[in-house]
């Protein structure tokens, strides 16, 4: 790669300067049509300004950050900033200023096309030769359905500013130090829980792109399963490569670091070194989501015996999480408790547990008073999904786990058995065994839909699939 943080390392000429001015076609693009997702972030521009009324709103999408040396990681916005413009680009900022006449004026303070003037889209490490064309500021106003204007003249007028300001903090440290002595932690955490619980609920919009990512996932975990023979001659690495493939081709990327944990590595929840050994007679627990091209990610996990048939201790520890997860997605519809579908989940598996005779003669009762079962249940049962694969993070406790489910919210549903290797209180046939199934579960009016349904769930379902698939 060629350095250019700084642009050239060599000097330029006057005649150099003078030739790259001169000879560039005009690419303004007149023709645009707005994004699909404007009307949505208009209503929901509106919706933040009903709740904050005379007040600044500033909103960052973030900057790039630094990999190593001189090298960046690949940008993503934050995810309020997309949600509330649809626009992904770096150093971008939404700004929604009182007006005179009540609500607010929305403008997106972007980076404009490269000055080829003045040798900027040459010279510097920002340029358009660099980095690629930039849309013009008139260009992502027809996208976005909103004004634009320069970002880099935001932040002195934001030093001027009076009135109360609130700034969604840490993605943009240069914004906040203009702010610096204009708003309070006290209050930007207030914004910054608002913002997270109004993505609570998703649209038509949010749910046809969760939809599409679940469909791709789908067809990503097909890819695994055809090439699980060329995983167990090198690693783990080519299941997560061969996902990554599928979802950088369909999606954006993926939505989160893969899991693709093979033999007992899927008794760590979170395995995302995949660098283990793939062998047959053991299983592979992938934990993967394509991300889509609008940034919604799906989130679900299949565990499959690598050699395509379960034994019959893979099978009953399997048939015990199916069951559970059965018994929480049945749970999960509008008006139930948030909590019901990991209660429901839970209870199965400690049954199952005590039936195996994990806890010696205690019974169920007492197991589910002490929460013995959580040694190898581990985990929630489950989380929003949305933009983010953790999604409305930051949502008050009384709205989210202790809140109540409505039409509309998307969860995950994935309850898991996990035995450690090392585990001397169970036998040692069960030891190195992982098991996790995982679906994206919508809630509707009258229940809920199983959007990642297209993936089989059932032990003999999956065996067939997987037979099918490497015929």
């Amino acid at each position: 790669m060629e350095q250019r943080k700084n642009g050239l390392t060599g000097g330029v000429s006057d005649a150099l300067a003078e030739n790259m001015k001169q000879g560039w076609a005009d690419t303004e693009r007149h023709d645009l049509e707005p994004i699909a997702q404007a009307p949505h972030t208009a209503r929901r521009r509106s919706a933040l300004s009903a709740r904050f009324p005379g007040e600044r709103l500033v909103i960052p999408a973030g900057n790039l950050k630094i990999r190593a040396n001189d090298t960046d990681y690949p940008f993503r916005p934050s995810s309020d900033y997309a949600y509330l413009t649809g626009d992904q680009t770096q150093d971008g900022v939404l700004v929604l200023e009182p007006a005179a006449d009540g609500g607010h004026l929305a403008t997106a303070y972007l980076l404009p096309r490269s000055d080829r003037e003045n040798g900027e889209f040459w010279l510097s490490g920002q340029g358009e030769l660099w980095d690629g064309r930039r849309n013009s500021l008139t260009e992502n106003e027809r996208l976005l359905g909103l004004p634009c204007a320069d970002v880099r003249e935001l932040a002195a007028a934001l030093k001027e500013a009076t009135g109360r300001v609130r700034v969604l903090r840490g993605y943009d440290a240069g914004i906040e130090a203009a702010l610096n002595d204009k708003v309070t932690a006290e209050s930007d955490e207030e914004f910054r829980v608002f913002l997270s619980e109004m993505r609570r609920v998703k649209d038509e919009f949010e749910i046809a792109e969760l939809r599409y990512a679940c469909e791709s996932t789908a067809r990503g975990f097909e890819d695994v399963v055809k090439v699980l023979d060329k995983a167990e001659a090198t690693s783990e690495r080519y299941i997560e490569g061969t996902f990554f493939l599928r979802a950088r081709v369909e999606g954006n990327a993926v939505g989160y670091s893969t899991i693709a944990a093979a033999g007992p590595h899927a008794t760590t929840i979170h395995w995302v070194r995949n660098d283990g050994a793939v062998r047959s007679g053991e299983l592979l627990l992938l934990d993967a989501g394509v991300e889509t091209r609008n940034l919604y990610t799906a989130d679900v996990t299949r565990t499959v015996p690598i050699d395509g048939r379960f034994t019959p201790l893979q099978r009953k520890i399997y048939d015990a999480v199916y069951e559970a997860q059965s018994a929480g997605i049945a749970a999960v519809k509008p008006g139930a408790e948030y909590r019901d579908f990991h209660i429901a989940a839970q209870r199965v598996l400690a049954e199952k547990l005590v039936s195996w005779g994990l806890f010696g003669d205690m019974d169920l009762e007492k197991v589910w008073e002490l929460g013995l079962h959580r040694r190898w249940t581990m985990h929630g049962t489950g989380h929003m999904l949305g933009m983010d694969v953790h999604d409305c993070a930051a949502a008050r406790t009384e709205l989210y786990v202790n809140g109540t489910l409505e039409a509309g919210m998307c969860l995950t549903v994935e309850p898991g058995l996990y035995f450690q290797e090392d585990d001397l209180t169970v036998p040692e046939e069960y030891r190195g065994i992982g098991v996790r199934i995982e679906d994206d579960i919508l809630v509707t009016e009258d229940g809920n839909e199983n959007l990642s349904a297209s993936l089989p769930r059932q032990a003999d379902e999956i065996e067939a699939w997987m037979a099918a698939l490497r015929a």
